[in-house]
């Protein structure tokens, strides 16, 4: 999909623009493609993201076990990296295992993590966090990244990440997993990173076909 950039302006098409005030689309007078730059749905989200000049920044949760292989360790960096290039903040438990190497990638790219602790103590969390927040309310902690978070990420896991995939879906959001994370009836699974980012990108954006952003 082709995305279009004309006078700091987003457009979907000719005839819709993105409206950075409430983060939606909205019809407008045709426009001619043939002037604007063309931006693939990883640069348009990253423009989104950055140069719009939109206050509004939701989060996006990534989740997963302290306990991770290397493969899960490996796809979370990457996934960290990716979502900071983009602009996306990424929400997390803030920990060890998949948090602390999704927090790593973010790190590396400038980005900003916010780690939501189980502990009452801000200097649990893991050296790359951003924003370690100190809750206090243990496992519960898992509803308020399902909650906040405006979608979420689930690479690996096991009982907790479960937990926090039920919740999500409960409260409406919408998760995609990788990395053999468990599997719960409405969450959808992916072979790669490569491969879900591109779909991330266009559900980010509003225009994923099957599911909108809320």
């Amino acid at each position: 999909m082709t995305l279009y950039l004309h006078n700091n302006t987003l457009y979907a098409s000719p005839t819709t623009r993105w409206n950075p005030a409430n983060r939606t689309w909205i019809p407008c007078e045709a426009a001619d493609t043939a002037t604007m730059q063309a931006l693939s749905p990883e640069e348009a989200l990253r423009w989104m993201q950055k140069e719009s000049g939109s206050p509004l920044r939701p989060p996006l949760g990534v989740i997963g076990p302290r306990e991770a292989t290397e493969e899960q360790l490996v796809v979370a960096h990457q996934v960290g990296r990716d979502l900071a290039h983009m602009g996306i903040t990424v929400l997390c438990g803030g920990r060890q295992g998949v948090m602390e190497a999704t927090c790593k990638g973010v790190a590396e790219n400038n980005g900003i993590s916010v780690g939501l602790l189980p502990e009452g103590d801000w200097q649990s969390g893991n050296p790359y966090v951003t924003v370690p927040v100190a809750t206090g309310i243990g496992i519960a902690r898992n509803a308020l990244i399902s909650r906040a978070a405006v979608a979420v990420v689930a690479i690996g896991g096991g009982l907790g990440t479960i937990s926090e995939i039920a919740l999500s879906l409960q409260f409406g959001k919408r998760v995609f997993t990788l990395c053999n994370a468990p599997t719960v009836e409405g969450a959808t699974a992916y072979p790669n990173w490569e491969t879900l980012r591109s779909h991330l990108c266009l559900y980010l954006l509003g225009l994923d076909e099957n599911e909108k952003l809320a």
